[in-house]
Formats: C-alpha cells, sequence, structure tokens
C-alpha cells in the first residue's frame, strides 16, 4: 500500500505526479484521487476493463450508475445528447462544484455507467487536486467514492477500506478532506428539473440558478431508494 501511496499538495499538486496517475487511468488502472467532500475512484468511463474493475473493487450491484467528472462543457460531447435551457442555467451559476446534473446520455455511453437508465451524472470539480487530473486526462473520468457499496465514504486516506486500498493501483493523498454531504443531484432531462438528492448546494440554490425571470418553478424533490440520488456512496 504505502509504495502505492502519492502525497500531493491539495492546492499545487506536482504536474508530474498527476501525469502519472492521468497515464494510469488511461492504461486501464484505478486510481483514488480527492474530491472536495471524499475521496473517489477514477478510471477510464470508457474502458469497459476499467469499469468492469470499478464495480468489483466496490462490490456494487449492476443497477447503480456511476457518475464522471469533466474538466468543462467540451467533455460533455461525447457523454450527453443535449443541453437542456436548465442545465445550461446550473451549470452557469454553480459549476464547478457541488452540483451533479443527470443528462440524457448518448448511445455510446457504456451501459455500467447509466446502470441501463439512458441517464449518466456529470459534475465539474471545484477541488485542485481532480481538477488537474481532469485536465490531464483531456476527458472525463469516474467520480465514484472511494469505498466499498453501502458504506461509508472517507475523507482520510488512512480510512480507506483495506479491500479498496488493496485493489487500487495509485493513491493520490491529499491530505484530510472536507468530509460531510456529497453534490447535489439535479436530473434535468425532463420537462422540470427533480433534485435528486439534496447535498451541498440548497434546493434554494437550484432555483435561484434555474431562475426562470423570476418565476420560481415548482422543483419537486425525489428521493428514490437507489440510484444517482446515491452515487457517491
Amino acid at each position: 500500500m504505502v509504495n502505492k501511496i502519492h502525497r500531493v499538495h491539495p492546492v499545487s499538486p506536482r504536474p508530474q505526479t498527476i501525469e502519472q496517475a492521468a497515464d494510469a487511468i488511461k492504461g486501464g488502472q484505478v486510481v483514488v484521487f480527492p474530491t472536495r467532500t471524499l475521496y473517489g475512484l477514477g478510471v477510464d468511463p470508457f474502458n469497459g476493463a476499467a469499469l468492469e474493475r470499478l464495480f468489483a473493487i466496490k462490490q456494487r450491484p449492476g443497477d447503480r450508475p456511476v457518475s464522471v467528472l469533466v474538466r468543462d462543457r467540451r467533455d460533455l460531447a461525447p457523454l450527453v445528447q443535449d443541453l437542456t435551457s436548465d442545465a445550461r442555467r446550473i451549470m452557469d451559476a454553480l459549476w464547478p462544484g457541488q452540483v451533479t446534473l443527470v443528462l440524457a446520455a448518448r448511445h455510446s455511453v457504456p451501459r455500467r455507467l447509466t446502470a441501463g437508465t439512458g441517464k449518466i451524472g456529470v459534475r465539474m470539480p471545484a477541488h485542485p487536486v481532480a481538477v488537474a487530473l481532469v485536465a490531464a486526462m483531456s476527458g472525463p473520468v469516474t467520480a465514484t467514492s472511494a469505498n466499498l457499496s453501502g458504506r461509508p465514504g472517507c475523507w482520510r486516506i488512512v480510512d480507506l477500506h483495506p479491500h479498496v486500498a488493496a485493489a487500487a493501483d495509485m493513491v493520490l493523498d491529499a491530505g484530510p478532506l472536507d468530509g460531510g454531504i456529497g453534490s447535489t443531484v439535479v436530473d434535468v432531462t425532463g420537462d422540470r428539473p427533480r433534485v435528486l438528492r439534496e447535498g451541498t448546494v440548497s434546493v434554494a440554490d437550484i432555483i435561484k440558478a434555474l431562475g426562470h425571470g423570476g418565476i420560481i418553478p415548482d422543483l419537486p424533490i425525489v428521493r428514490p431508494s437507489g440510484g444517482l440520488n446515491r452515487q457517491n456512496h
């Protein structure tokens, strides 16, 4: 485990270390890296073998989709069919940050990512290490938390589950993270946005971002028993 760990500055990570991690992911490996609240497991979302490893490491059921991180809107092109006006408003106001948008996935997106829903969760990160890693990838990377499915995520590498630690190929240790609740998940595929999980960003913030010319939209909050509302766990 020790040889896998690469300590990185939480604000100014060494470019060489970030490039090494990106090369590992591009080569089909699994990398533990920091997001704002918890450590995540990063693989190339278009590498089928890497996705299988990710699900095996997490012991994650196949009906649980996996969200991804993107550099900017350019990375959305191979992932999503289109961007609704509501999606654009939320991106303009709250990206980068703790909002995961659920969008209609392209047919070419692996079924493992969508769990057959036809939808994919995407977020633009704000943590400097995650930002640097996605930039070095020049494309999306998975954003699921570095834990066993159904178990709490870890905000310190010392708390990484032994099974996950043993299975990962590389670990970027940026020190203790903020912990707490994860991103707010908003489904913008229908006629009206739906908040699938209220996280760091409040529903009030989502409503403010949507605007709609001063008209407050009817924004239903639904919390289904599985799926994208629990994707960071």
